[in-house]
């Protein structure tokens, strides 16, 4: 994640993603850039490394980066228990460099919509092109205008789990297709008490179009969007869009 989101729950933040299906992107990503014995992936934005595991599993060479160090410190726990290998560096995704070679780039689970510029996101593409060898594959997702202007202002969200609750307020921010968020974590001590966390998120999205002449300009070629985990195109109340771009 980006902008230093997450800092402050990374223990907690594989139980709150509890519903994303986690198994399905990986397969997802399998399917469309292709098995992963002896191909190197590169996931920005990278988390606590669950995704980053299961691409492990599939056999990729996986390198991860993130801009949360506490986010990286579970990620690189869990590559440990899990007898994985991975590497693992604390940059932002807008600031990509030094890394080059890779057969696949993944920006998964919205973390590309943390970027809000339009400049910074093709930066992004940028950097994640000279990553890539040629032909090397780009896959990520984004929330759909559709969500932003309509189901995240449905708010606000509540939720309460075993170890952690929140309330999440939303508003709509500067920017067209842009949200801010307003979030209280609640989160069990080992004594049973609980300690509040607060945080300011500022996530944005772009038509699909737009991503499409970003990705072009920055000399990819997309070759599919699809929404919500299927392979059809999207539609006007599709929530998740998912690019496949190579360069």
């Amino acid at each position: 994640m980006t902008s230093g989101a997450y800092g402050a729950f990374a223990s907690v933040y594989d139980s709150l993603m509890d519903d994303i299906p986690y198994r399905e992107y990986a397969d997802l990503i399998v399917r469309k850039a292709g098995p992963g014995a002896g191909r190197k992936l590169l996931d920005i934005g990278c988390g606590t490394g669950v995704l980053s595991a299961l691409l492990a599993q599939e056999g990729f060479s996986v390198t991860g980066i993130d801009a949360s160090p506490e986010m990286l410190s579970v990620a690189r726990e869990r590559f440990g228990l899990l007898g994985l290998d991975g590497q693992f560096f604390e940059q932002r995704m807008e600031e990509l460099e030094g890394h080059d070679g890779f057969d696949v780039a993944v920006i998964a689970i919205d973390s590309l919509n943390y970027v809000t510029g339009p400049e910074e996101v093709r930066s992004v593409f940028r950097g994640v092109r000279e990553s890539l060898k040629d032909g090397g594959h780009l896959i990520f997702d984004v929330h759909s205008p559709y969500k932003m202007t309509d189901l995240f202002l449905d708010g606000p969200f509540t939720a309460d789990f075993e170890d952690v609750s929140y309330m999440w307020n939303t508003y709509p921010g500067e920017d067209p297709l842009s949200v801010e968020s307003e979030l209280s974590f609640f989160i069990r001590r080992p004594d049973g008490l609980y300690e509040r966390r607060d945080e300011f998120h500022l996530q944005r999205t772009f038509p699909p179009d737009v991503f499409a002449d970003m990705l072009a300009g920055e000399g990819f070629t997309v070759l599919d969007i699809t929404a919500d985990w299927q392979e059809e195109s999207p539609g006007e109340t599709s929530e998740r869009l998912f690019f496949h771009a190579v360069r």
